[in-house]
Formats: structure tokens, C-alpha cells, sequence
């Protein structure tokens, strides 16, 4: 069974996480897939295969004999899947040597364009996977799953020596919260790599710093006609409050290393509304700009409108972990070289988002990350290619080469 056939057969096990939910794991779905894993990594070889209680999985595949001295190398994927677009059952494409033009999906008419995704043009040629066009494909983050399964079969296979090689397949990566339950002892590596960016070449070690803002506006409901000097409409307010914000500061108007406000929500009444941000930024410095533009926000509108009308909640949620890496960086140089060494041009770039690898960072597991070859996540234009991912499974390979003999 190659990279693709994996694939295929972790996208039929839908995984949608939970955000809802409070326990980890956050959907018991996860645990359908987890059980898979475990099954291969035994039928692999692997030592100390172990499934916890949280949906975690993890594998060790001890070092070649005359290789026990070497970095023991992590890599790590998660499990779960947005919950958005998985009411149906996922139905995978295949369209062989696509022609690098718009596609129209098989369900719903909505088209894979190429003024979407200008990287389809690359992509002329390959075998493209995509759904029906009614669901999520998966590819975020299966493709990773199925590219580090090859990986340690091909190494089995061949016998290519190695370091200690660990993995871990984690749940709950969307919701942001698998990461604090992470068993590094049970991991047991000294550095690792997540597999969960987009393009084959991908090498990922700056992600936003982030966090959530809430404002709560207590306003002032009255009969409309008596309301002249007495109704302070709370909608109306936070309407107003996002007018403060830059126009062009939003995810639409922003690229690269460009941080943005995004308003996630809007609702309640006359009396009493609430507004809901994520704010985003690379560089610490501008993202507590960010922050302080929020509380002089509040600011403001309590001086205007009366102390107590607006209150402001403020919830950090993770931090770049280019100060982390920076520490590190031959993680970042080995990824490079095996790139060039598989025959892919490395790309270095920014994440816009956050990984587990940045929490793990944090936690003292440096762990950049690597592209999976995938496109489009998180909505029903998720894609991906056969070749991009054999491509990512000939990096990680060169990876492995490149600590062994280090």
C-alpha cells in the first residue's frame, strides 16, 4: 500500500473535531482512526506503540545498530479534521494528468479555479485529489498521516539506517487544545517536525503571535419613541467599535508576514451585544500594538458613553516560535538541504496560523514545519496531488539520511 492508498484510507474515517466540547478528546470519531494507526505501526515493526486515553498515538522505531548516538528525530500529525463541510460521506476524485486549468467539483458545481489557487498551473500533469466538491477532503491533516506511515515502511523496507525515529499522531490540532496533553516522555525525541503545511518544499518555522478578543457593550434599551438622549443601542456600538479598526487590516487584504483583526461575531440586542476578534501578528512589538489599539478602543467608548458600557476581555492563545528555532536553526538548514536533495525547491515562509509544533516549541520540543503537498483546507477545495506527496515522503527520507549522518 503506497502513500496514496494511506491516504485514501484515512479520509474514508471522518474525524471532524469538536470546538464545542470540553474534553480531549474533543470528538470520540478520533479514536477510529487512532485504533487504524496503532494496527500499521504494529504490523510495521514499530516499539512501544501506544494509544492513551486523550486519542494520542505514538511509535518508536529504534535506531540501526551504530546509530544509537544520533538525535532522536520526532515527526508528528494530527488526526483531526475542521468540523465544517462533514455531514456527507467524504468521496475522494481522482483527475489523472489534469490539465492545470479550472475544475469543476463533481457535487454542488463549485470549481477548483485557477484564480483561487494561481498553483494549479504548477500542477499540470499530476494526479489531482480532490472531494466530490460537497465535503472536506481531509488532506488536513491525513496527508501528513499517510506521508510519515510511508516514510517509516519505505525505511523498514529498505532498510535505510537510521537514528531513533519517534511519532505521534495527535488529536484535536483545530481546536487548539491536543497540544497541552502531549506525553513528551512517552515521544521520547530530542527535536521533531510537524507535517502539516501546504505546498511539497514548504519550510515553516515563524507563525503568528495570537489572541482573542471580546468586547461585551452594555447599552441602554428604551421604546424607540421615547428614545431620543436615552437608548444606547449595544449593536449599534459594536458596530461602531469595528469602524475604529483599520479597514485593510483584515484576513482579505493581508499576505506573508502582515498581521490582521478579524471580527468572528457580531450578535445581541439593543441592551446588550458582543463582538468577537482574533487578532494576529508575527512581530511581537506590532501585535501588542494591536492589543493596546483594542483597549484604547474601550477606552474611548467608556469615556463617551459612560464608564462600565464596553468591557474588554483579552485571552493570549500562542506565540511565535521563531524564538524558539532561531536557537535551533540547523533544524531549519537539514530541511533545506533535504529538499535540494529530493529534488524540491525549499520555500521558506511564514505560518499564518498557529501548529502544535508551536506549542510543543514552547515546551522545549523544537519542532518546525513541513509542508504535506496539500492545498485549500479547511472547505470543500481542498487538493492535493499524488506527486506532491511522494515528493514530501523523498524529503522526509533525505531528512532522516541527513541526522543519521550528523
Amino acid at each position: 500500500m503506497g502513500v496514496t492508498e494511506k491516504l485514501m484510507r484515512y479520509i474514508s474515517i471522518k474525524t471532524p473535531c469538536n470546538e464545542k466540547a470540553d474534553s480531549v478528546p474533543t470528538s470520540t470519531c478520533q479514536f477510529n482512526l487512532a485504533e487504524i494507526l496503532v494496527e500499521e505501526l504494529k504490523e510495521l515493526g514499530m516499539d512501544q506503540v501506544v494509544l492513551d486515553e486523550r486519542c494520542f498515538v505514538y511509535g518508536i522505531l529504534r535506531a540501526s545498530e551504530g546509530y544509537e548516538d544520533c538525535k532522536k528525530l520526532g515527526f508528528i500529525a494530527h488526526m483531526d479534521t475542521v468540523s465544517e463541510f462533514c455531514e456527507e460521506e467524504i468521496v475522494p476524485v481522482m483527475t489523472k494528468q489534469y490539465n492545470g486549468e479550472d475544475l469543476t467539483l463533481q457535487k454542488c458545481g463549485r470549481i477548483l479555479s485557477v484564480k483561487d489557487f494561481p498553483h494549479l498551473k504548477e500542477l499540470k500533469g499530476r494526479t489531482l485529489i480532490t472531494s466530490d466538491g460537497s465535503t472536506i477532503l481531509g488532506v488536513d491533516d491525513k496527508a501528513g498521516i499517510a506521508e510519515i506511515m510511508q516514510m517509516l515502511q519505505t525505511m523498514i523496507e529498505e532498510k535505510i539506517p537510521h537514528g531513533q525515529i519517534s511519532v505521534a499522531f495527535t488529536p484535536d490540532e483545530e481546536c487548539g487544545t491536543g497540544a497541552a496533553y502531549f506525553d513528551f516522555d512517552t515521544f521520547d525525541a530530542d527535536v521533531a517536525y510537524t507535517l502539516d503545511g501546504d505546498g511539497e518544499g514548504e519550510i515553516q518555522y515563524q507563525n503568528f503571535n495570537a489572541c482573542e478578543a471580546k468586547f461585551t457593550i452594555e447599552g441602554k434599551s428604551v421604546h424607540p419613541g421615547s428614545a431620543k438622549h436615552v437608548m444606547i443601542n449595544a449593536v449599534l456600538l459594536a458596530c461602531e467599535m469595528n469602524q475604529m479598526l483599520p479597514r485593510y487590516e483584515t484576513p482579505r487584504y493581508t499576505e506573508g508576514y502582515e498581521g490582521f483583526y478579524h471580527l468572528l461575531s457580531i450578535h445581541g440586542d439593543e441592551g446588550h451585544a458582543e463582538a468577537e476578534y482574533i487578532v494576529r501578528d508575527h512581530n511581537e512589538p506590532e501585535f501588542l500594538v494591536r492589543k493596546n489599539t483594542l483597549r484604547h478602543i474601550e477606552k474611548t467608548m467608556n469615556e463617551v458613553w459612560g464608564d462600565g458600557t464596553v468591557k474588554l476581555e483579552i485571552k493570549d492563545e500562542y506565540r511565535n516560535m521563531e524564538s524558539v528555532i532561531k536557537d535551533h536553526f540547523y533544524l531549519v538548514e537539514n530541511a533545506k538541504q533535504a529538499c535540494m536533495k529530493a529534488g524540491v525547491t525549499p520555500v521558506i515562509c511564514p505560518i499564518r496560523g498557529g501548529t502544535d509544533g508551536c506549542k510543543l516549541s514552547f515546551k522545549g520540543l523544537p519542532c518546525p514545519n513541513l509542508g504535506t503537498g496539500g492545498h485549500g483546507y479547511h472547505g470543500p477545495m481542498e487538493h492535493i496531488t499524488v506527486e506532491g506527496m511522494e515528493k514530501v515522503v523523498d524529503i522526509i527520507l533525505e531528512l532522516v539520511k541527513i541526522f543519521a549522518n550528523s
